[in-house]
């Protein structure tokens, strides 16, 4: 399927036809005066698979992590 070129102006009026395009395979370039600015592709989901656990205890904090902060830090901008 050859590339479709268009010009901004045309492609505003044209987008649902453009997403067809695309979605089926198609290229589309969208240009203003003739110099191509973006081409118009489909989105691919991701292909990997994200595995719960696999970096178990990998992450660690120190034990006062959860302590409450002391007032001057809330209250050094005064």
């Amino acid at each position: 399927m050859p590339a479709t070129t268009i010009d901004v102006q045309d492609a505003q009026i044209q987008l649902l036809q453009l997403l067809t395009i695309a979605m089926k395979g198609g290229e589309v370039v969208i240009a203003k005066d003739n110099v191509p600015l973006v081409r118009l592709v489909p989105v691919q989901p991701s292909k990997k698979r994200r595995i719960a656990g696999l970096h178990k205890g990998a992450i660690r904090m120190s034990a006062g992590f959860t302590d409450p902060l002391p007032d001057e830090f809330w209250l050094s901008g005064e």
